[in-house]
């Protein structure tokens, strides 16, 4: 490895690391903060309110007798409520004994069970509204197709498309009326193997008969990141011309092109701003999400097509962009929730399982991206962090809310002894999860 490359992967190193802890500062931040400000106004106090770990770097207190603090280790956080002996808040008899029935109401263990249960709930809410938060965000910003498969800017192709010009409105393919987007979409899914077609626009007025490319070209909208395309040094904006030696027309033959070379090493031939460049990749086997809930393997190499221009986009109303935002997200906890389940039956790998060190790699790779990629994965994280917290593992949120299931089910707490035992079994549990999903990040899974 030469100097130049030697800086430039430690540039990108530092660079993933700063975006991984600004992700996580915010995502800890919230999280902690519904903790917080649900139990305040459920009645408990807060004694500490912590962003990091370890020794104090910054503190002060305000004037409910909250110290708030950084810490030096800033990969995560808590909040100490009145009576906790820890972060996890079990309970410190000798900070309990004594106190008068007022002052033991401000405590987790003396507050009523509702309040209890909220205070703990309210962490993953707090992450799944943050989630929600910036998809409409994001939605905002970008806006949405408008209905009518009209040109908001053409894309930087080898091909004919200088014929097609930003405004046309397209009303037909090889013939075929399109009088809607989603109509577009599947006259092209038709157009797979046409390196050329034929489009009817109407331009300033007037109709318009002209030729162009594929509707769908082999266009690297985003490279996903990790993967084989982002190893091989393929960028947004790529253009693939062959695969495995055969000339590529659509983006729809190159799925088949990848998935028949059976994880085999695959030679793609690329163009990019007015230059070929040939670059060899080997595709991942991946298990993805199918319209039925389930999900399949495919051997993968990590892009995303996209059309033949970007449509021209309209302003949504804040209600439309959170009706969308909300759908996004309930697709994304479904698919989260139903990839565990089939990884639990052992019906899709376990190398699905990513650590902190996986996340951070596509935390940085999307915030290299742009700040619209960097928005869309804090999303995914925060609600994906969010669904954890509410799995029933002792040590974690979920795992406090069985707990006072059965303090509701039975009328008392459960034995402080079997809570201990139970305790250090979560986190015993915990560790070897982040022990296998580090391994998996590290050394590799076949």
């Amino acid at each position: 490895m030469d100097f130049a490359s030697y800086i430039s992967g430690l540039a990108g190193s530092v660079w993933t690391l700063a975006s991984f802890l600004v992700a996580i500062v915010i995502i800890v931040t919230v999280h902690e903060f519904g903790h917080y400000i649900v139990g305040r106004w459920s009645g408990i106090q807060a004694d500490v309110f912590s962003l990091g770990f370890g020794k104090r770097v910054v503190s002060w207190t305000d004037k409910r007798g909250t110290r708030w603090q950084i810490a030096a280790l800033p990969l995560g956080g808590f909040v100490r409520f009145r009576g906790d002996a820890d972060a996890a808040s079990r309970a410190d008899a000798s900070a309990l004994a004594g106190l008068t029935p007022e002052q033991k109401r401000q405590t987790m263990q003396g507050a009523p069970l509702w309040a209890r249960a909220a205070t703990v709930v309210a962490g993953p809410v707090a992450n799944f509204l943050l989630a929600l938060a910036l998809f409409a965000a994001v939605i905002l910003w970008k806006g949405v197709a408008v209905d009518q498969p009209i040109i908001g800017s053409v894309k930087d192709l080898p091909f004919a498309s200088a014929h097609l010009q930003a405004g046309d409105t397209i009303t037909a393919v090889e013939g075929h009326p399109t009088p809607d987007l989603t109509e577009f979409l599947t006259v092209a899914d038709t157009l797979a193997d046409k390196a050329s077609v034929r489009y009817q626009v109407t331009r300033g007025g007037q109709s318009v008969s002209l030729d162009g490319p594929n509707p769908l070209p082999a266009y690297a909208q985003s490279v996903q990141s990790p993967s084989a395309a982002q190893d091989a040094g393929i960028e947004p904006g790529d253009v693939i011309l062959k695969a495995a030696g055969q000339d590529i027309a659509s983006f729809s033959q190159l799925p088949k092109l990848i998935e028949a070379s059976g994880g085999a090493p695959v030679t793609l031939t690329l163009w990019r701003a007015g230059k070929t460049l040939d670059v060899t990749l080997t595709p991942r086997s991946r298990d993805l999400p199918t319209a039925d809930g389930g999900f399949e393997t495919r051997w993968l190499i990590g892009i995303t097509g996209g059309m033949v221009f970007d449509p021209l986009v309209r302003a949504p109303s804040l209600t439309e962009a959170l009706s969308l935002s909300w759908q996004q997200g309930w697709y994304m906890a479904k698919v989260n929730l139903n990839g565990l389940a089939y990884m639990v039956a052992g019906k899709i790998s376990s190398c699905n399982v990513s650590s902190p060190i996986g996340m951070a790699k596509a935390v940085g790779a999307a915030a290299r991206s742009g700040l619209e990629s960097f928005l869309q994965m804090l999303a995914l994280v925060s609600l994906s962090i969010g669904l954890l917290n509410l799995f029933p593992i002792p040590v974690l949120d979920g795992g406090h809310l069985l707990f006072y299931a059965y303090e509701a089910f039975t009328g008392h707490p459960p034995n402080a002894r079997a809570l201990q035992v139970l305790m250090m079994m979560g986190v015993g549990l915990l560790a070897a999860l982040m022990l296998f999903a580090v391994f998996n990040d590290v050394v590799g899974c076949a």
